[in-house]
């Protein structure tokens, strides 16, 4: 993907993500990564997690770049290198990653008017989208900084799958609490989220091998976000 084309060409219209100088939080990977079979713990396999009640569907329906849609909030840039543990952790191209979120409400595409969510968006598929990893075993998503709902802390799904679309990897992204409150606080969010990461289910045991890398930039111009996910 030519990286430079790629921003300019998928900011337009919806403001400039910039990074900033200053990182607001990195994370390594977990030394006790159980799920790892190697001895660095910077190439310990990410967390294996559920996809959740909302996993994405026809996903290769959906292969592009901006997952927007009509949704607005929080420009956020998500940068994801996918890494291949098997092979000392060098960088792994040609395969397929499928990312999905929350919109700023809570609610997700593809579903609804059930108990679960109420607001019913199954004809809908904002905030979902499909690409392939290229030489440096990158792909990238414009899309809005995720809301929350009741009993998770706020998050990003995705799934790494071969070239025959078989799963190598379902896990998620965790975000720290002081950017969300910043984020949650703005028009369009709703207020401080009421399950933080300790307390979260899926990230309680595992929140070091979750967190993203790194996250710059603010709530006027949106976030960039670095993660690399080791399969």
């Amino acid at each position: 993907m030519d990286r430079k084309k790629f921003l300019k060409n998928g900011l337009v219209g919806m403001g400039a993500i910039v990074a900033l100088p200053s990182v607001i939080t990195a994370c390594q990977k977990d030394d006790d990564d159980s799920d790892s079979d190697s001895s660095n713990s910077a190439c310990a396999k990410s967390p294996s997690e559920t996809a959740g009640p909302f996993p994405i569907k026809t996903p290769a329906e959906l292969a592009r770049e901006n997952i927007i849609s009509d949704r607005t909030g929080v420009p956020l840039l998500i940068t994801l290198t996918v890494t291949d543990q098997s092979d000392e952790c060098n960088p792994l191209p040609g395969v397929y990653v499928d990312l999905w979120h929350c919109d700023a409400e809570g609610n997700y595409s593809q579903y609804g008017g059930t108990s679960m969510q109420q607001t019913d968006y199954t004809d809908r598929d904002f905030l979902r989208g499909r690409q392939t990893t290229d030489a440096n075993g990158q792909v990238s998503f414009i899309s809005i900084f995720p809301g929350w709902y009741s009993g998770r802390a706020p998050h990003i799904h995705l799934e790494v799958l071969d070239e025959n679309e078989d799963s190598i990897r379902v896990t998620q992204i965790a975000f720290p609490k002081d950017t969300c409150d910043e984020v949650y606080a703005t028009s369009g969010y709703n207020g401080e989220a009421d399950t933080s990461n300790a307390r979260d289910n899926v990230f309680s045991d595992s929140l070091d091998g979750n967190m993203l890398d790194a996250l710059t930039g603010n709530v006027d111009d949106g976030y960039t976000l670095l993660k690399t996910i080791v399969v």
